[in-house]
């Protein structure tokens, strides 16, 4: 079954390549699209003043009818990171979210929103700094640890209602442990998928399901700091949208002490990031 598509706007201006994007995406998966105004204005006095959400919520309208999207109209009051988790928990949705223009100095005091909306929205998480429509290329980051395996099915279907060229893509990150695994990817990062280790067995995995739904795929390997290597690649290789998986999804200790690389790079680059936890059957 499809999930619908919650596309969240409070009225900035940088919120709009997320509702065209999450338009396509409804277009070419037959889903139906919540869109979701949060009206972060609240003060009685400016209730005769425009609201940005107006000429949103027009422009957005325009196009679902011109694309023949089903959709529904929602707006809440409130704080947009208080309210979309809220929201999202409601349904079985698709989220998708672009920049909320917060100030510079609110940024520096509480961080980005996107950091705080992946660790509160279990949903698969589509972020939109930049519409880059049509879908060529994906590329997908597979790290073996199963926190790409549902990313990885969003991406698979997105690529093939495209037609996009798939990128399956592994960091090996520089190591000072020196167990039988680790010297194994350390010394053959640059053919994963000849390895019997986790990650050879991820890519080989996915390499499969990418040919066996006619996709044009191929893997690619890096070595060095993970969120630097990955922006490079995406920088290098002119990618339409990055896959990634979330390791909210994971209580394991080594997770516990690791930064969010999604999240870092959601915050870092204007490619399109499709990030979604790994649910265990």
């Amino acid at each position: 079954m499809t999930p619908d598509l919650l596309i969240a706007t409070n009225g900035f201006t940088g919120t709009w390549p997320s509702i065209e994007y999450g338009i396509w995406l409804a277009s070419n998966i037959n889903a139906k699209i919540t869109l979701l105004g949060v009206n972060e204005k609240l003060n009685p006095a400016a209730i005769d003043d425009h609201n940005p959400l107006e000429d949103v919520f027009e422009r957005a309208i325009e196009l679902f009818k011109k694309n023949q999207v089903e959709y529904d109209l929602l707006v809440e009051n409130g704080n947009a990171e208080d309210v979309i988790p809220q929201k999202a928990r409601q349904g079985d949705y698709i989220v998708v979210l672009g920049p909320l223009g917060r100030p510079q100095i609110r940024r520096l005091l509480t961080g980005r929103s996107i950091r705080h909306l992946m660790e509160e929205i279990e949903q698969p998480i589509l972020y939109v700094p930049e519409s880059k429509l049509p879908l060529k290329k994906i590329l997908i980051c597979i790290g073996g640890l199963g926190y790409e395996v549902t990313a990885e099915h969003i991406a698979m279907q997105m690529a093939m209602k495209s037609r996009a060229e798939v990128t399956l893509l592994h960091i090996v990150p520089p190591m000072d442990l020196d167990y039988p695994t680790a010297r194994i990817v350390r010394e053959n990062w640059k053919n994963l998928t000849e390895t019997d280790t986790p990650i050879g067995r991820s890519l080989r995995e996915a390499l499969s399901v990418a040919k066996d739904d006619g996709l044009t795929a191929s893997v690619k390997a890096r070595q060095g700091n993970v969120v630097e290597e990955i922006l490079s690649e995406i920088k290098e290789g002119g990618y339409d949208l990055l896959c990634m998986g979330s390791p909210y999804s994971t209580n394991a200790l080594r997770q516990l002490y690791a930064p969010n690389v999604t999240a870092e790079i959601a915050e870092s680059g204007n490619c399109p990031v499709l990030s979604a936890r790994y649910k265990r059957e």
